[in-house]
């Protein structure tokens, strides 16, 4: 039964306009017998910003369609939204970084901070085109709140958009 080792000596390639880890594999004696390829997700490509798009509606959605929602943007303090705001880009940049760079960030710090403040802009523009259209969104009386209401809402739905980037 012949035994394969997996060699080190990765490759990354491009390969129908999406790169790819390209892995040799070897037999026992070190021959070089096929290889493994895997997509290398670093690129913040068009379809990633269409999933990102429909993952941020998922919970963007019903989350603002709650009047508790509405009630916070109302009630919290300026500091506790800008909170909001900081928590949700960390926490999308922690998952980014752990999905898709954790072993490639040197080459691609760009790429990382491309796709963790598209992601968290998207979710932003998603909502509020949501809040705007159920008419939540007060920009011609108190813009203030319309943005309060946006971050409130989109800590949520950043997180349903970066989960969904994540799906191939």
């Amino acid at each position: 039964m012949e035994e394969r080792v997996e060699v080190k000596q990765t490759t990354i390639k491009r390969i129908n306009g999406y790169l790819h880890r390209i892995i040799p594999i070897a037999d026992t004696s070190g021959k070089i017998i096929n290889y493994a390829i895997k997509p290398l997700m670093v690129e913040f490509k068009p379809r990633d910003i269409i999933q990102v798009v429909i993952g941020s509606s998922l919970l963007a959605i019903p989350v603002s369609l709650t009047e508790e929602a509405w009630n916070l943007g109302t009630t919290l303090p300026n500091v506790n939204i800008i909170l909001i705001a900081l928590l949700s880009m960390l926490l999308i940049s922690i998952f980014v970084f752990f999905n898709f760079y954790r072993n490639n960030f040197k080459g691609f710090k760009f790429s990382f901070l491309k796709r963790t403040i598209g992601t968290y802009l998207i979710s932003l523009i998603v909502v509020s085109v949501i809040l705007t259209i159920i008419e939540k969104c007060p920009w011609s009386t108190d813009h203030i709140l319309a943005i309060k209401r946006i971050i409130i809402v989109a800590f949520p739905a950043s997180l349903s958009g970066t989960l969904s980037d994540m799906i191939k």
